[in-house]
């Protein structure tokens, strides 16, 4: 089903006007403007043609229960179950974070644009998965006693920033999800309450452990939803595991399976905690040449697409994208960053078409959150 979805989506590309000669990959997959690829000033934004494609990608694996990677430990027989038993609300997309930002980004999508072409089959998807039943399960699943750090904390990261999505959307629908959704939410917000303290060293990697990306989604959480303890907790932590890092070895990136930069995430995390003027003498220290106008930085390499850790860089080359778009839009200084947060998108965007369900079940989910985060 998913093969055949994605063929379709093909066959509309290569229908329309500009079509690429064979064997040359569509240069604007995803309808981006001509302007911008012509003059990469200004951050790509996400747009009503290139919604309509992106969907396509968490409806294809949100329902689809095999292959399934579960991640969990065993306490005897009785613990095993199929995946659709174990986690009726997160079961597809391979694993349980990638259903939650699949998730997620249905309902960025349905925010985003209320004339979306898939808009009911979004929502009915949403109502389904997210019901009252499915997320009593899936809070005791968390609660078992063999599987209370599961999905720490790249997991707990993206359900919280579903629960903040969800939270900030202005439709009726979303007030029925967010009360099927809280059990499980606040879990997950006593999970980081609990574990923070006890975290001595912060996790310095390109994958899911990495600190700083779970602090920083966990911040936005807090910041939104106004939970001062959370927040407060996070600021603390950051500031005691980064505040005196210096001269980030940003030529070791990327490691061979990195969808996360440890420098740049490190980076996304202290802007959003610091004052102005504190950042700026962080940042200062920590990564000099991004004030460098012609600071540049080399895309990552994808060399076998259908390897699920390689592909990994594809998410990489979003993440990066993220962060630099995220500090240009808030500090002037920074504009120049704009143009590369573009080569590093437009370079991975035309891999989502066709892609091997190996980057298909969750790479759209970054792209997306790399396209929200322009702001102008």
């Amino acid at each position: 089903m998913y093969r055949i979805l994605v063929l379709s989506i093909i066959i509309c590309f290569l229908s329309c006007e500009n079509t690429p000669k064979k064997d040359e990959k569509p240069s604007d997959p995803l309808g981006l403007s001509k302007s911008i690829r012509k003059v990469i000033e200004k951050p790509h934004i996400l747009t009503l043609e290139s919604a309509n494609k992106l969907i396509e990608l968490p409806i294809a694996c949100l329902q689809t229960e095999y292959p399934n990677k579960l991640g969990q430990t065993l306490g005897g027989k009785e613990d095993m179950g199929e995946p659709s038993e174990l986690h009726p609300a997160f079961f597809g997309c391979f694993d349980w974070h990638s259903s939650v930002h699949g998730h997620w980004s249905l309902v960025k999508l349905l925010k985003s644009f209320t004339d979306l072409q898939k808009s009911d089959q979004a929502r009915a998807i949403l109502l389904q998965n997210i019901s009252t039943k499915n997320i009593a399960q899936e809070v005791m699943y968390f609660n078992g006693k063999h599987n209370k750090s599961y999905e720490r904390t790249y997991g707990w990261a993206w359900l919280l920033k579903l629960a903040e999505e969800i939270h900030t959307w202005d439709d009726p629908m979303a007030r029925e999800l967010e009360q099927n959704l809280q059990p499980l939410t606040d879990i997950i917000v006593q999970k980081y309450i609990e574990f923070l303290p006890k975290l001595k060293y912060p996790i310095r990697v390109g994958e899911h452990t990495n600190t700083a990306f779970g602090l920083s989604f966990a911040w936005d959480y807090a910041q939104t939803l106004n939970n001062t303890q959370l927040k407060e907790l996070i600021a603390s932590k950051s500031i005691e595991f980064y505040a005196n890092d210096k001269e980030c070895p940003l030529n070791w990136e990327p490691s061979g399976y990195d969808f996360l930069s440890p420098c740049f995430e490190e980076i996304d995390l202290m802007r959003r905690v610091l004052s102005k003027d504190k950042f700026e003498l962080w940042v200062s220290d920590f990564m000099p040449q991004l004030k460098d106008e012609n600071f540049t930085i080399e895309v990552g390499e994808v060399a076998d697409r259908t390897d699920g850790k390689l592909v990994h860089l594809d998410g990489l080359n979003f993440s990066r994208a993220w962060v630099l778009y995220g500090l240009a839009a808030q500090y002037k200084e920074y504009e120049h960053l704009f143009s590369i947060g573009n080569k590093h998108l437009t370079h991975s965007l035309p891999n989502l078409v066709g892609d091997s369900y190996e980057g298909g079940h969750w790479l759209g989910s970054f792209a997306i959150y790399a396209l929200k985060t322009n702001t102008k």
